[in-house]
């Protein structure tokens, strides 16, 4: 058995966030045309070291790929001095179940979740939107703002953490990645102010924002709460936005920043306006008008992980990257 073995930087190298984007968009039409299989993700809980591991396998039929992505989320490990998130993603041959890459995926799934953001934004952030803000200082972070670049033209952005020295470091990074200078708000509501788009990246149990400081017209990718328990958004702007997911049945059962407002009674099933990959084939429009507030929430899906995988794998083969071994 011949496996490719895929560091971080052997992904950085690989993909472009420009090729992510591309490639999320086609495996988000794959899920909502019902050509992927994809269980709701297994949690299980390591409650003795204060952790939580996450299996996410997925199969794509129309490109035929196949595979499993394992997350651990331990928030101790900051005292450790070791991420809080840890993940790897191992392909396998769809046609005889072989395993082919094992790659590094914490990095991927950055790489990915930046890339539904990406789209997303595409389809509905209006088309002169100049700037963005960005609540959380994380990896997360980052490939937001990479992605929310590679779609609009950007001129302005502003960052908010509630660890300003985060913040600070977050600003300095990725002025040169994206050639912007970067503002580091002292609250949620400068930031997003004067925001065309907002993304909120954190782990947060409560709002991390009030509804009343959004404009009208303004765009936000929620990517931080993948839990019941979570709520990065206030239920009033879930209430009046144009709410799109990334998957209906995923997204009622992980995510607190729809759980929560229903149990409040304030939304229900139907007012999710559709899945993100509806609104790539065409079944559904994006954006309508200059003034309505447009909300992605996304918890995550592992089509996303598996065929962006792929598309790591087949980059690395022909660029000559990655190690392979015989087990």
């Amino acid at each position: 058995m011949r496996i490719h073995l895929i560091s971080k930087e052997e992904v950085k190298l690989a993909v472009s966030m420009e090729q992510a984007i591309e490639t999320v968009s086609g495996a988000f039409a794959q899920l909502s045309r019902g050509k992927a299989s994809v269980p709701i993700r297994t949690q299980l809980s390591v409650t003795d070291h204060d952790g939580l591991a996450l299996f996410m396998p997925g199969y794509l039929k129309h490109t035929d790929e196949l595979g499993v992505k394992m997350v651990s989320v331990y928030s101790n490990n900051l005292k450790l001095g070791i991420p809080t998130i840890n993940a790897l993603v191992t392909l396998l041959d769809a046609q005889t179940g072989v395993p082919t890459a094992v790659i590094e995926g914490t990095y991927l799934t950055a790489l990915r979740t930046g890339a539904a953001s990406g789209v997303a934004t595409d389809f509905l952030a209006r088309t002169n939107s100049k700037s963005v803000a960005i609540l959380g200082a994380g990896v997360q972070a980052r490939t937001q703002l990479l992605a929310v670049c590679a779609v609009r033209s950007i001129e302005k952005v502003s960052i908010f953490d509630s660890q300003r020295a985060a913040a600070k470091l977050f600003g300095s990074e990725m002025a040169k990645m994206v050639n912007i200078d970067i503002n580091v708000a002292d609250s949620a509501a400068t930031a997003i102010s004067n925001a065309d788009i907002v993304c909120t990246a954190t782990t947060s149990s409560e709002p991390v924002f009030e509804h009343s400081d959004l404009m009208p017209g303004t765009h936000v990718n929620a990517i931080g709460s993948f839990t019941p328990q979570m709520q990065e958004l206030p239920s009033a702007t879930v209430k009046a936005a144009k709410l799109i997911v990334d998957s209906r049945e995923a997204a009622w059962a992980e995510s607190g920043d729809l759980i929560i407002p229903r149990s409040e009674g304030l939304i229900s099933e139907k007012d999710v306006y559709g899945e993100l990959g509806e609104i790539v084939n065409g079944d559904r429009l994006g954006r309508t008008t200059d003034d309505e507030i447009t909300l992605f929430k996304s918890v995550g899906n592992a089509v996303q992980d598996v065929a962006v995988a792929g598309c790591v794998l087949a980059q690395v083969k022909e660029k000559g990257l990655g190690t392979v071994v015989e087990l």
